[in-house]
């Protein structure tokens, strides 16, 4: 009789199911069952296998060195041959799968090597034929900086005499004061709006020019060249029409 028929029968003889005995000793039912199998790899090893062993008999009431002895006897790793260990412990087994390797692995791996060796060409290629770099210097040139001649202010209008016979000039400065113009000549309004204090306009006309201002105490005007008294008081409005002779 083995160990496990043993722990059957010792299970049996004591009222116990599997179910019942694994509840009372805190183990597995599949394990007890692979014990009383006669397979005690599920323990763990001997030091496993001989604590359930020990719990097992003290609830069945069996003798536990009697037990202990058969297991040393059948399975306690130092009474077997080495090569039942490694059996047991899967390490004589050879795998197929380790005598020889699958032609689609071998295959899969050529071509990786040929692809990365493909590759590696491809850059280097790459690299070899890039045209070198021509680092160009462009030197930037600051164009010659004319100097802009600055704006310079109104001059006064020259004082000029009409050589044309019927042609009128009229200059118009705003000396003392704002004021607001309009100026006709031949019927049409040539400008009509503000002059600023310091600022002079300048009309030509023939036969006549007409001029209407908001402020004529502030103005000055000159007609061909000769400067007219004013026209006016300060805020005065008024309108003059100059005809030549």
């Amino acid at each position: 009789m083995t160990l496990g028929e043993f722990l059957q029968k010792a299970r049996e003889d004591a009222g116990f199911s599997v179910d019942e005995l694994a509840h009372i000793v805190n183990l597995r039912p599949g394990l007890i069952r692979s014990m009383e199998s006669n397979d005690f790899l599920p323990c763990g090893g001997d030091t496993y296998a001989r604590g359930h062993i020990r719990n097992i008999s003290q609830a069945t009431g069996s003798n536990a060195k009697e037990l202990l002895a058969m297991y040393d006897a059948e399975h306690s790793v130092d009474s077997r041959s080495i090569h039942s260990q490694l059996v047991d412990n899967n390490a004589a087994a050879i795998r197929s799968e380790n005598r020889k390797l699958s032609w689609k692995v071998l295959v899969g791996a050529s071509l990786s090597v040929v692809l990365l060796i493909g590759v590696a060409q491809f850059a280097l290629s790459a690299i070899e034929s890039e045209p070198a770099t021509t680092s160009m210097v462009v030197e930037e040139v600051e164009p010659s900086q004319t100097p802009t001649p600055s704006p310079t202010p109104s001059a006064a209008p020259t004082a000029t005499t009409s050589t044309m016979t019927g042609e009128l000039t009229l200059s118009i400065s705003a000396t003392r004061g704002n004021s607001n113009i309009d100026v006709v000549i031949g019927g049409v309004s040539v400008y009509k709006g503000p002059l600023f204090q310091g600022e002079s306009k300048t009309f030509v006309g023939e036969n006549s020019i007409s001029i209407y201002a908001g402020n004529a105490g502030d103005l000055d005007l000159t007609l061909n060249g000769e400067k007219l008294a004013p026209l006016g008081e300060r805020n005065q409005e008024i309108r003059k029409t100059f005809r030549a002779k």
